[in-house]
């Protein structure tokens, strides 16, 4: 028996990179995937890919930044599932690097508020309600529900011309010690996860797939040796969900090979 068995896991942005790494490893852990994702091609894929393996995923195209979308998508979860167990927060509009003269900067701001910062929070208001339950003949919650967010280590350093998505990922990072804080009294914890260099290549749908070369630098500059992969992230989100993290809560776990450790001069 995997894990995860019995447990129903939410995952925007499933369908590629880490979302996709995430996906495929949760459900070889028994749960039952919902693969919340906006491309129809990638987002089938991975539930395909699931479903050869035996696993169990379920495909809800979904645009997180629309909120009539994100509500089908509920619909849909309960009445396939009634439940959500784990919910992951991945999502990202990622296109970031842009100077702040760009005439095109405002509106790459605004896309990566309303995907990052208010498409995370629209899709938690949302699946709230399947992730809180009552003790039988009681008023208190059952503990086991909890919230993962992905952030990055870009919300604690910067390279230039990256000030959308910082700024999303730093919201993202702080939305979580308040959610925890509102959500403990449904005992549901919630967690961040703050990925820093991720080598997606491999996890991306085929028919954009392209492995990258790698110089031996960009592995040795890291203190772990290596440039992370999205099994990194998955283990740790893994880690997180698990009954044994159950003390832990309303944290920032930074996995990036010690980078943001290192001093630079």
């Amino acid at each position: 028996m995997g894990k995860f068995e019995g447990k129903v896991v939410a995952i925007t942005g499933a369908g590629q990179g880490i979302g996709r790494c995430t996906a495929i490893n949760y459900a070889k852990e028994g749960a039952s995937v919902v693969l919340i994702e906006l491309d129809n091609e990638a987002g089938k894929e991975v539930e395909e890919i699931i479903e050869q393996a035996k696993g169990r995923a379920f495909f809800v195209q979904t645009d997180i930044g629309n909120e009539e979308s994100v509500k089908n998508a509920f619909t849909l979860v309960k009445e396939r599932f009634g439940k959500v167990d784990i919910l992951i927060n991945n999502a990202v509009y990622g296109t970031y690097i842009c100077d702040i003269f760009d005439p095109n900067s405002i509106t790459i701001f605004e896309k990566a508020i309303n995907v990052n910062i208010k498409g995370t929070y629209i899709v938690t208001k949302y699946f709230l309600p399947l992730m809180m339950r009552l003790k039988q003949g009681t008023t208190e919650y059952e503990p086991g529900s909890n919230i993962i967010n992905i952030g990055s280590t870009r919300s604690l350093m910067s390279e230039p011309n990256t000030e959308a998505y910082t700024a999303s990922k730093g919201a993202i990072t702080s939305m979580t010690h308040g959610l925890s804080a509102s959500l403990s009294k449904y005992r549901i914890r919630v967690n961040c996860i703050s990925p820093g260099w991720i080598d997606v290549s491999n996890w991306k749908k085929k028919s954009v797939a392209k492995p990258v070369e790698l110089r031996k630098e960009d592995h040795e500059q890291h203190p772990a040796g290596r440039v992370g992969i999205p099994e990194d992230i998955a283990k740790a989100c893994m880690y997180l969900s698990h009954s044994d993290a159950g003390f832990i809560t309303g944290i920032n776990m930074v996995v990036d090979g010690g980078m943001t450790t290192k001093m630079i001069y």
